[in-house]
């Protein structure tokens, strides 16, 4: 569902609580690039993982699914939470399959926040200044509205969004990653924006 600003968040989940499977399932796919995006960013600190962020967040999609009756919230911050914790769960299990079934406390440890804090940074960049909500984030979550904006643009011009302001890489680094030169990163990096600007309907600064 390419358009999640639209979604009526407290009716579908009433619905999905009263049995609706079908309107279960349009309520967790609303989330998938939310939660691709974010398995996107944990695995680029996760070398040793050889699995795609679409997988995982299939995989999530798939687990909430079957655990949903478990889902307590009532309003759309607790519904993502939860789904990061489902996805953090994803996330570990992968690591110790491409581990040999080594577990990482450390890494273990830390998923549940560094997928806060990346949730976080998604909200941050749509709105630096948070005396000034943008108008379209009064519809839905700020992170949500992000994630199907990026999924809507060409690869590279998501790719150098990505790399540039939720991994925080330098354009030398970005132009690295991409193996790109510098200029042609950064003549991208302000096509990409222009473009995730309209997608957007707002000015992001």
């Amino acid at each position: 569902m390419s358009q999640s600003s639209s979604i009526p968040f407290d009716n579908w989940l009433i619905e999905a609580r009263r049995g609706d499977a079908n309107r279960l399932d349009h309520l967790l796919e609303a989330y998938r690039n939310y939660l691709r995006l974010l398995a996107r960013l944990q695995l680029g600190r996760m070398l040793q993982i050889r699995v795609s962020p679409s997988d995982l967040a299939q995989e999530s999609i798939l687990v909430a699914r079957k655990a949903f009756h478990g889902f307590r919230g009532d309003t759309e911050p607790e519904m993502l939470s939860w789904l990061r914790s489902v996805l953090a769960q994803r996330l570990i299990d992968a690591n110790r399959f491409h581990s040999a079934g080594r577990r990482d406390f450390q890494i273990e440890h830390r998923l549940d926040d560094a997928l806060d804090r990346s949730s976080c940074d998604m909200r941050a960049f749509l709105s630096p200044d948070s005396n000034s909500p943008s108008r379209i984030v009064s519809k839905r979550e700020q992170e949500v509205i992000l994630a199907d904006a990026l999924a809507r643009l060409p690869a590279d011009y998501s790719e150098v969004i990505v790399l540039r302001h939720l991994d925080g890489k330098s354009f030398a680094q970005v132009a690295e990653t991409m193996n790109r030169t510098v200029p042609s990163v950064k003549s991208i990096w302000t096509r990409a924006m222009t473009r995730l600007r309209t997608e957007l309907g707002e000015e992001i600064g």
